[in-house]
């Protein structure tokens, strides 16, 4: 897969890179109510994130012929709507990167890797 997405018009041709499209998700989505994190994708993730400190983590951006697809990995507070999470997460990721980077998005998907209780 590729790595950027190149669009063209009459000035000139726009490059994007996968790392901004999910620095924009990344942020949208640690910024929704009942988000506690983000969390690895596999094994692989998780052990890469120990040494070294990937803006991507949590976050993997395709490229589709038709507009992006975006997968976030969360983990949610516990005693908070997991559905109501994900659909203000959908909707704030989608309404941000179309706003931000001038892609359409696909399709959005959210995978709950966890829930955290936090101390009262």
């Amino acid at each position: 897969m590729s790595e950027s997405e190149t669009k063209h018009n009459e000035l000139g041709s726009i490059l994007i890179q996968k790392d901004a499209i999910a620095t924009v998700a990344r942020q949208s989505t640690l910024q929704s109510y009942g988000v506690v994190g983000l969390a690895p994708k596999n094994l692989i993730e998780n052990i890469r994130q120990w040494f070294r400190k990937d803006d991507k983590f949590g976050v993997d951006v395709d490229f589709a012929h038709d507009g992006l697809v975006i997968d976030l990995y969360i983990m949610v507070e516990y005693g908070t709507r997991i559905k109501s999470i994900t659909n203000s997460i959908v909707n704030s990721v989608k309404y941000n990167v179309e706003k931000t980077i001038g892609l359409p998005v696909r399709r959005i998907n959210v995978h709950v890797r966890g829930l955290r209780i936090s101390n009262m």
